[in-house]
Order: C-alpha cells, then structure tokens, then sequence
C-alpha cells in the first residue's frame, strides 16, 4: 500500500460543555470529551454489560468550533470525524506525558449533531472542508447537495455543495 489514512469516527455523548481557549495567535481551540459505550450480554451470566471508552476532543476548525460551543452541552449525541493525534507535554509536576486526541482541524472535520433536545426537532451536519458534492447519503438533502437530517448543513469551503459536473467546468485542461 502506497499510503495511510488516519480517519477517526464517532457517535457518542459528550461528557462535558465544550471548553473554548485561544493559541498564542488569537484561534480558537475548542475541547470537550465524548463517552463511547460498548453494550454486550455476558455468555456465562447473561448479563448486560456495558464498557465506555472516553474520547478527548480537540476542534481547531473555527465553524465547526463556533457550531461545538452553541449547540453541543453535555449529555448530547453527536457523530464527529477527525484524526488521531498523539502529543508530548510537561504536566504541573514536571512530568513528560503524552496524550492521543480526536482533532478536527482547520479544513477538516465534521460534526453531526444527533439530539434533537433543545433545538426545535432538528438535526444538523457540518462539514469542516470543501466536499466538492462528496456526501454520505445520511447527509444528502433532496437535491442531492449537501444537507443535513432534516435541518440545515454547512460545507465549510466555498464550494461547498457544489457537484462534480460544476467542477469540470472550472478546471482550466
């Protein structure tokens, strides 16, 4: 195989209000974690069991940031795709540590939002790059563009929604 792919996807509930920081150079930074359970009935008890694996989160794509600490409060649903990435840091005590995180970054991501709790019967998808006409079925509104559930979706580039038949045109060879 020639290349690799670093795809993370997730549905699972937030464990905390998101949390907004900003870097030296004034971006923001959104953090929260997300709760993924595992549910299976043990063989021998057959009893449910359940294991729950927490996710952190870290959103350096401004939209879906602003759309993260807006909509998105603990306890909510959401379906959200980034990339793994491990850091080094020195903690309080002076201690090396390293952390893996989900991110999103500036011109990628996506995020879902699953609950309608709180938002009127809604759903909404929001896509954190240029799609070019490339959506999931579950995002495809009845035109066949880019749309989200039965709410509204927001491509994050300027050609979001666009299909590939428009694109033919703009290329110059």
């Amino acid at each position: 195989m020639s290349g690799s792919v670093n795809k993370v996807i997730l549905i699972g509930n937030l464990g905390r209000d998101p949390e907004t920081r900003r870097t030296g150079n004034g971006d923001p930074v959104v953090t929260f974690s997300l709760a993924t359970t595992e549910s299976w009935r043990d063989k021998a008890t057959g009893e449910r069991r359940d294991r729950t694996e927490w996710h952190n989160v870290v959103i350096f794509n401004e939209n879906l940031g602003k759309i993260a600490e807006q909509y998105c409060k603990k306890g909510a649903k959401i379906y959200l795709e980034g990339q793994l990435q491990t850091r080094e840091f020195t903690d309080k005590e002076g201690n090396q540590r390293k952390t893996t995180e989900v991110v999103l970054q500036r011109f990628r991501g996506e995020l879902t939002l699953l609950d309608s709790r709180g938002r009127g019967g809604e759903e909404g998808s929001y896509g954190g790059g240029e799609s070019f006409g490339r959506s999931s079925p579950m995002q495809r509104g009845p035109s066949g563009g880019q749309g989200g559930g039965q709410g509204g979706g927001f491509g994050g580039g300027s050609g979001a929604g666009r299909t590939s038949d428009t694109l033919d045109d703009d290329i110059p060879f």
